[in-house]
């Protein structure tokens, strides 16, 4: 790693050398210093530049490790967990509050909580209905949906592409709920499965 150069045109060779994926990365910046004598230069922000670059590359790292070990489904890599929280009802549970078994896992979080699609699709869905409340629906291709529901807020229309990761709702406590959580929903071929067989394992 080059922490100083002499010239202004060194600089900007560095820079010119580095990878377009390492730029997005890094928060790269020229600063020129003038000194009669070279002890004067501070190296503080050469460490702390240091510092913070070496931290985002192991964030990067640790972020790429646990994308390799999650699980795929159909060739969909489920990528992200929508929400972190505490699990509350799970998968084929029964509740006075519902008619039928369970068909999703129910994650309580605190209203707002930002909701992160698990892996790219097209949204089908992002309307109120029913006892889900309002729901966000993304079909990932080869059978895969995932359901998003009692959501607060939907950032995202019918017909919108989204990438894994991205925000598409907040947690919310509208339609059947007894306060804000998300219940998420695995659906394979219009089926719906346990998603701890999956995710939240």
């Amino acid at each position: 790693m080059i922490d100083s150069v002499d010239t202004l045109e060194e600089a900007e060779e560095v820079i010119s050398n580095i990878t377009p994926e390492e730029k997005e990365q890094l928060d790269l910046n020229i600063v020129e210093k003038y000194t009669q004598n070279k002890e004067e230069i501070e190296t503080k922000d050469i460490e702390l530049a240091k510092n913070e670059i070496q931290s985002k590359v192991e964030k990067k790292l640790e972020e790429e490790k646990k994308l390799e070990n999650m699980p795929e489904i159909n060739g969909v890599k489920l990528a992200y967990l929508p929400i972190t929280g505490t699990i509350t009802s799970r998968y084929g549970a029964s509740s006075k509050i519902r008619r039928s078994n369970h068909t999703g896992l129910d994650i309580a979080a605190t209203l707002g909580t930002p909701i992160k699609v698990v892996s790219s699709g097209i949204v089908t869905c992002a309307s109120y209905q029913g006892s889900y409340g309002n729901i966000v629906k993304i079909d990932h291709g080869n059978g895969i949906e995932t359901w998003y529901a009692h959501t607060s807020k939907m950032y995202v229309e019918v017909g919108q592409e989204v990438k894994a990761g991205e925000i598409i709702a907040a947690v919310g406590t509208t339609g059947n709920s007894t306060g804000p959580h998300l219940h998420l929903e695995i659906r394979i071929n219009g089926e719906h499965v346990n998603p701890q067989n999956y995710l939240y394992q």
